[in-house]
């Protein structure tokens, strides 16, 4: 090969967009690293509780929004919830699709600025009353859902306003109240949660001006309507360019960038998301945000509010499922009785609505400390959408449970014969992507368990460094050594074992003081597992799981108990019956904390890792015999790079009736 051709070569390498060599657990690890936060300026409630510190001032009295805030919320919210009445949600299930006048109404009244400041001309609503939204929108139609917060959580605007410079905001963020609508790209055929693997690629020109961007992006939320995008792409590193993964905005209509298909789910069938490669696309210099290999630094800040949109959604979802729950178990007689008056459905529909509760104030709860950004929330942030996805989900499926055959039927079906077209299937379908979006269960505990244990990691150091000699370990026990001489007495007791503590609770005190005693025990837990296992804990994905999930059930808790003190303040005449759903919550959180911590050194992990190892080793294929898989033969588990001529540009425009300055 001569060298025109090497060179010619290496450019095609550029354009595809080729992975790093030699990607493994080590860099992938390095990468993730870089990307998260390392202080803690601010308090964190949540941190707290997973190192034995339940401060309850934290979050008691409950915080408030600011007013100015509230009443161009509550406006808002009115103005909503009357459009949100004249959507027909069942047209979008049916179609497959939003409708155009559903896009320009929202953006009529400006629910694609909610989050952008008013000198943007956004509305200028916090945190708070953009959940209120999203618990409006969710109980409608949960594709709704998914345009909006994908356009304003981690589509352009919150990004630029954390990293965006003064002109880029000036240029985007105006657009983007007005209604163009923006998606952010990142994942790709073989890059999930892995970012290391990136292969997408920013290339800059010669003169600096710009870069050219190559790559294959997919599932990208919004990106078939999209008029704005956020690309993460890698910057190869070089004389002036210290790379790394970055993010650009971009013109979704700029020449090189093509929609090849809009994907189908089994829920959000009306979700615009999309398969979209980008081929010699040149970005000016100035669309970069931030700096350099900054990107994921940015997508995971953006996060830590960003996710607070899912367990809003949830929370609407939820408070739907639990009116349709009552009036169903109301109506439904079975054996001389209502079924809610029988114990198998009651103890769902108790379920339901304890659950609602605290989901509810899950999500109030960090959408005003988001809002006053005096507290650290990318604990509390996490743990809501991983806890709230989770428990949306199960609340969905409990309800196609009480509803038996009708809820297996579609709400069009019930309709054609004449009942009441209530989509229990189609919230079951909706929610179960929750526990997908924005990070996996599975990932969320594994980045929440990071944060958790930061602590011991940071205070053990070069203790669990397995590459470092005798001596340099000596050094670092001495050094672990007084950080946990003076934790550890601290978790010998404290308020929970005072039987008048948290008194002003009145009957949830009890479980106030739970939390706290357990918190103790739960960083006690982590500290004979890292005792136990050193570095290797990182490996315990078991054990870690768990201590998340504890953590999780006791700022659940947390969060019902004061929400329910806050009611008892505000509303008098709701202070009994919000003490009982709190109090019923905490009881049943009780019940799956104690199996947890069981859990936590008497389990199958080993057992299920030796035999999962076998599994996949194929020594077991004989238990697949007697079976036709039909997905045999029909292509490949991750695609190739995608031809030129695949599928014609499936791009479209949606909103038209927002002037341009």
């Amino acid at each position: 090969m001569s060298a025109t051709e090497s060179n010619e070569s290496a450019r095609s390498a550029d354009r595809r967009g080729a992975a790093p060599p030699h990607v493994d657990a080590q860099q992938s690890r390095a990468v993730a690293e870089a990307a998260r936060e390392r202080e803690w300026q601010k308090p964190s409630f949540a941190r707290g509780l997973y190192l034995g510190r339940f401060d309850l001032s934290l979050i008691h009295p409950h915080p408030r929004s600011d007013p100015g805030r509230v009443e161009r919320g509550d406006a808002f919210l009115a103005g909503l919830e009357s459009f949100l009445r004249t959507v027909d949600a069942p047209r979008i299930e049916r179609e497959a699709r939003i409708p155009d006048e559903v896009f320009e109404g929202l953006a009529e009244l400006g629910a694609f600025g909610m989050k952008i400041p008013v000198e943007y001309g956004g509305l200028g609503l916090g945190q708070y009353h953009y959940n209120r939204a999203l618990v409006l929108i969710g109980s409608v139609n949960a594709s709704l859902g998914a345009l909006l917060s994908s356009h304003q959580s981690v589509g352009v605007p919150e990004p630029l306003k954390l990293a965006g410079t003064d002109a880029q905001k000036r240029r985007y963020l105006p657009r983007c109240a007005r209604g163009a609508i923006s998606a952010f790209l990142l994942t790709e055929p073989e890059v999930g949660s892995d970012p290391a693997r990136l292969r997408a690629t920013a290339v800059p020109t010669e003169d600096g001006a710009a870069y050219v961007l190559d790559g294959t992006k997919l599932w990208t939320t919004n990106g078939p309507v999209a008029e704005l995008l956020v690309v993460m792409a890698r910057v190869p590193k070089s004389d002036g360019h210290p790379g790394g993964i970055s993010a650009f905005v971009v013109e979704a209509d700029d020449p090189g960038i093509t929609v090849h298909r809009r994907n189908a789910f089994m829920g959000l069938r009306g979700i615009e998301n999309g398969l979209t490669t980008l081929r010699g696309v040149r970005v000016p210099r100035e669309n970069l945000i931030g700096r350099e290999g900054q990107g994921l630094k940015i997508a995971l800040t953006t996060l830590n509010a960003g996710r607070l949109a899912i367990p809003a959604i949830c929370a609407g979802t939820a408070k739907w499922s639990l009116k349709i729950a009552r009036e169903w178990s109301q109506a439904r007689v079975q054996w001389g009785h209502p079924i809610g008056g029988h114990a198998a459905v009651a103890h769902k529909v108790a379920f339901i609505a304890a659950t609602t509760f605290a989901l509810e104030a899950v999500v109030d709860l960090s959408g005003v400390l988001a809002d006053e950004d005096r507290k650290d929330i990318r604990i509390e942030a996490a743990l809501a959408k991983m806890w709230a996805s989770e428990m949306g989900w199960r609340i969905a499926d409990e309800l196609v449970q009480i509803r038996g055959g009708r809820g297996f039927e579609t709400a069009a079906s019930l309709a054609a014969r004449g009942e009441r077209a209530v989509a229990a299937e189609q919230v079951l379908r909706d929610m179960r992507i929750n526990r997908i979006f924005e990070g996996s269960t599975e990932i969320m505990r594994l980045l929440i368990a990071r944060e958790a244990v930061d602590a011991h990691l940071t205070a053990a150091g070069d203790l669990i460094d397995p590459k470092l000699d005798l001596a340099a370990k000596v050094r670092a026990a001495a050094s672990a050594s007084g950080f946990y001489a003076r934790w550890l007495p601290q978790l010998v007791a404290g308020a929970g074992d005072l039987p008048a503590a948290y008194g002003e609770f009145g009957a949830l005190a009890p479980h106030l003081r739970y939390v706290e005693r357990t918190s103790r025990k739960l960083a006690r837990e982590t500290f004979y597992g890292m005792a136990r296992w050193q570095g290797a804990l990182e490996h315990r994905q078991g054990f870690l799981a768990r201590v998340v999930d504890i953590g999780a059930e006791l700022f659940a808790v947390s969060a019902s108990c004061v929400r329910a003190a806050m009611i008892a303040a505000d509303a008098p005449e709701h202070a009994k019956s919000a003490f009982q759903l709190a109090d019923t919550f905490a009881a049943q959180s009780r019940h799956r904390t104690e199996r947890l911590l069981d859990e936590l050194w008497r389990n199958t992990d080993a057992d299920d890792e030796r035999l999962a190892e076998r599994v996949l080793d194929g020594r077991y294929a004989w238990l697949e015999q007697g079976i036709v898989d039909p997905s045999e033969g029909t292509g490949p588990w991750i695609t190739e790079e995608i031809p030129d001529d695949a599928m014609e540009d499936v791009h479209r425009r949606v909103i038209r009736l927002i002037d341009e300055p």
